[in-house]
């Protein structure tokens, strides 16, 4: 073969090779063509689809707004990316995040000052399927009180529409505005502009979790679920000018783990972050505001050095002397422009009638809260300082109680933990132990006698191990209590038209000078119950009750490193709120994030052990004690 033909050849081979690549190409755009037109048919049937059954049509979805922080995939609801798949998330922090799972673009920043008033939306797009899921049809922002309302100057935004202010909703006049000192702070300052201070459009979702099939429109629980509260944290601008700023705290009520340190994190942070020179701490309580017996003790960083690792309050505390007048007009008289009150829910109900009085006289005094109760039953927030170190203490006292009852015959050991009203850190320390075979609470009523009753049980659990260690809070079993101990009788109807807790309040005699319920010792009262029961049912048979009140051990101690660290956050939040020109609110956890609560808020909920919930039926599973519900 000559090499005349050989190049023919390859020419011809060549060219045979083009042909076949032209004509596969032809048939990729033709099949690519025709994918796109079934893609757009499908789509265009299933708006219809939508549309014809009263629900949202994807190619007329407009999605929200994003808010300062947010990524969007610019992809988000286009056709043509049926290979896609698309996801508008909520997240707690009030941001947005869209990626393509295929490409997974870089994100874009967005900045807005803005919150979305049309709600939060999750958009899937699959292969063969578009799935549009609203999770509610907006956010609704719990606003704080500012102290530029007394100006009558100022003018207020609509509750959609956030000013790009520090003030958080409020437009501020310049006078009242301060480039924040934290500029020039030599070790506390912003490395650089973005992402440090907080701004209007920062927000913390009070739920991060909800029942998708159950948010509609109308459903109360979308508007719970949509419920947000400013986030925690130093603004760029401030209030106050730091040379006139003078500065109150106070604790009030019973004791409990980090009373000091979240004094001492106050007076360091209003004097280390912002400069602040003047801080007084108020003796005694409420009383210690007005009582010229008690002059309030100048705090400075030296002195309040070493107060994180004592227990109590060094400021010391009282219950009541609760006088509103006395107070603000003690207030008025010393000038104090900032009030940090530290107590519990009595406190805080005190709280909100001292915010509502300065702000009638129109006075420029901001006023926060800091929820202090052991119980851990305060509303909205997370948890209080103090709690963790309670559960960790309650160890001791159940181990104590353990090992009595495992050393004598038959033995019951019997601890009585805080909750007047809740059960958490019984709770909690029951599942902690693992040593606890029944754990008795306020939320779910108990009886003794008959079928599935506590005398039952025990006599099942004493065959059983010989031993047996009950925990129950002091507020449990109060109404059942009264009812064996004949006192205070009314009528059945009348006890079914009155909450447990009134019932047991008339029982004990009241309420106490902070207005929290007076109970019976449900702790004494149940030692005898079971010595009685014992010796009526086995006269014979050696039986041992160990009783053990570790009260006012778990609530005298310094606080644990986990609430320490706490409280040192909870504390410097205040303050930046403070500052701000924040009043009358509250600073906490809520989702894992710091936020503002309206003061009056915190004062009215609760919070209570959901029984209901994942964790009490561990508690059950883990003690095998009887629910309580079949009485014969």
């Amino acid at each position: 073969m000559t090499m005349h033909s050989i190049c023919l050849s390859s020419e011809q081979c060549q060219d045979s090779r083009v042909k076949s690549q032209e004509s596969t190409a032809k048939c990729w755009v033709l099949c690519c063509f025709s994918v796109i037109i079934i893609c757009v048919y499908c789509v265009g049937n299933h708006g219809k689809r939508e549309e014809d059954a009263g629900g949202p049509s994807i190619a007329n979805l407009q999605l929200p707004t994003p808010p300062r922080s947010t990524t969007i995939n610019h992809n988000v609801g286009g056709v043509g990316h049926a290979s896609s798949y698309i996801v508008l998330q909520h997240k707690s922090l009030a941001t947005w995040k869209a990626r393509t799972e295929e490409t997974m673009e870089a994100d874009k920043d967005y900045s807005h000052n803005q919150i979305n008033p049309t709600g939060t939306t999750e958009l899937k797009t699959t292969r063969n399927k578009l799935i549009y899921l609203s999770f509610s049809n907006r956010v609704k922002l719990h606003k704080l009180p500012h102290l530029t309302d007394n100006y009558a100057t100022t003018t207020t935004t609509s509750d959609d529409d956030l000013s790009s202010s520090s003030s958080g909703g409020f437009q501020r006049s310049s006078s009242s505005s301060h480039t924040n000192p934290l500029e020039d702070n030599p070790f506390y300052h912003p490395s650089h502009s973005h992402g440090f201070y907080i701004t209007p459009s920062d927000v913390v979702l009070r739920h991060t979790s909800a029942s998708a099939t159950s948010l509609d429109d109308d459903d109360d629980d979308a508007a719970a679920a949509a419920a947000a509260y400013h986030r925690a944290g130093p603004r760029r601008q401030i209030f106050f000018q730091v040379s006139s700023t003078k500065a109150a705290i106070v604790t009030c009520g019973g004791l409990c783990p980090g009373l000091n340190t979240v004094v001492r994190e106050l007076v360091l942070g209003l004097w280390d972050l912002y400069a602040v020179r003047q801080i007084f701490g108020i003796k005694a309580g409420y009383r210690g505001f007005y009582s010229k017996e008690l002059e309030p003790l100048q705090l400075n960083p030296k002195l309040v050095h070493n107060w994180h690792k004592i227990g109590g309050t060094i400021l010391q505390t009282s219950r009541g002397g609760f006088h509103l007048q006395n107070i603000v007009d003690a207030i008025q008289h010393r000038g104090y422009n900032q009030l940090y009150i530290v107590g519990g829910d009595g406190t805080m109900r005190g709280a909100v009638e001292i915010f509502h009085e300065i702000r009638r006289r129109k006075l420029n005094i901001a006023v926060t809260g800091i929820p202090k109760t052991v119980d851990n039953d305060v509303g909205i927030i997370d948890r209080s300082f103090g709690f963790q170190t309670a559960v960790e203490m309650a160890q001791q006292a159940i181990s104590a109680a353990h090992v009595e009852a495992e050393s004598a015959v038959n033995g019951i050991g019997l601890v009585k933990l805080m909750g007047r009203s809740t059960g958490h850190i019984a709770l909690h320390a029951t599942l902690s132990s693992r040593d606890v075979d029944c754990c008795i609470i306020p939320e779910i009523p108990f009886y003794l006698e008959g079928k599935g009753g506590l005398f039952e049980f025990l006599e099942k659990r004493l065959r059983e191990n010989g031993h047996a260690v009950l925990v129950m809070a002091e507020g449990g079993g109060q109404d059942y209590m009264r009812r064996r101990m004949g006192m205070d009788r009314i009528n059945e109807d009348d006890a079914q038209n009155q909450k447990q807790e009134d019932i047991s309040i008339r029982a004990a005699g009241g309420r106490d000078e902070s207005g929290n319920p007076v109970f019976l010792d449900v702790g004494q009262w149940l030692k005898s119950e079971l010595n009685k029961w014992w010796r009526r049912e086995h006269p014979n048979e050696l039986f041992t009750v160990k009783y053990i009140d570790p009260t006012y051990m778990i609530r005298a101690v310094p606080a644990n490193a986990t609430d320490n660290l706490y409280c040192t956050l909870v504390a410097h939040s205040a303050i930046h709120g403070v500052m701000a020109g924040y009043t009358g609110f509250v600073s906490g956890p809520v989702n894992g994030n710091y936020a503002y609560i309206p003061l009056e808020e915190v004062a009215k909920a609760k919070n209570e052990v959901d029984t209901r919930d994942h964790k009490w039926a561990w508690v059950r599973s883990v003690t095998n004690q009887p629910d309580f519900q079949t009485k014969s």
